[in-house]
Parts: structure tokens; sequence; C-alpha cells
């Protein structure tokens, strides 16, 4: 199972920057199990007020954060033990504080990769692939 990060979900509906939107639509739009971590849609709906300006209302960010559960196979929620995983995983591989418990969630739920285009230049944590779809595509 995959997951892909909020920065591209954000990316495929901000056409400010056609190349990461082409890309990021792309990956979205391949078919794959896919997981969607509960982080992932509550930072969706956050980040999204930065496409206020550019017509994407909140009623659109409620309706795209439906429509991203309704393409993926499971949510992955938060539990307990995912802090004490997210600090040493922190620690380990010196992750920001949200990149660390997302990735804690994603290991804890299974996922085998994870596209986004955080986590510097980590390759695998845990076993779990970490992908930048971004890093091996040249702009054209």
């Amino acid at each position: 199972m995959d997951a892909i990060d909020t920065n591209i979900w954000i990316y495929s509906h901000d056409n400010r920057d056609s190349w990461k939107q082409r890309i990021a639509l792309e990956l979205i739009g391949t078919p794959r199990r896919l997981a969607l971590p509960w982080q992932v849609g509550c930072e969706f709906i956050a980040a999204s007020r930065k496409l206020a300006p550019y017509g994407f209302t909140e009623a659109t960010a409620w309706a795209s954060l439906e429509a991203m559960q309704a393409m993926t196979d499971e949510v992955l929620f938060p539990s307990a033990v995912l802090w004490r995983a997210g600090k040493d995983l922190i620690a380990k591989y010196q992750l920001s504080y949200w990149d660390g418990m997302l990735a804690a969630a994603c290991i804890e739920g299974g996922v085998q990769t994870l596209f986004t285009e955080d986590f510097g230049g980590s390759q695998a944590i845990e076993g779990m692939r970490i992908v930048n779809p971004f890093a091996s595509t040249s702009r054209s």
C-alpha cells in the first residue's frame, strides 16, 4: 500500500505550477492500493486555505477531501503509540515533528511507499520507501 503526502494533494489543485500539478495528477491517477493518513487529510484542509485567493473555496476543499477518501483503500487513524514511534523517528532520521508523526503512522499502517517532496534526502525509513516524484522528473 502507498500513501501520498499533503503537498502532492495540494499541488493537484494548484494551477500556479503546471509542472508540479501535472506530476501530482499523474501520481494520484495511477491505480494502486492507497492509504490516506488522517494527518494528511487534516493538513490538506488547513493548507488549502492558501489557494483561496485563486478560487479554491472551503467547500471545494472539503469536497476534495471526500474525493481523496473515496479513492483510498484505508484511512490511517493515529494511535497513542505514534507519539513514541514518531519521537524515535524524529531523532533517528532528523525529521520535523509532523514528518516524524506521518512516517510513524504510515509505518504502523503498513505503507510501503510514501510519496512526498519532504523528508530531505531520505530514501527509506524503517523499510518504507520515500519517493519524491518531482526529483526524478525534469521540468519541461
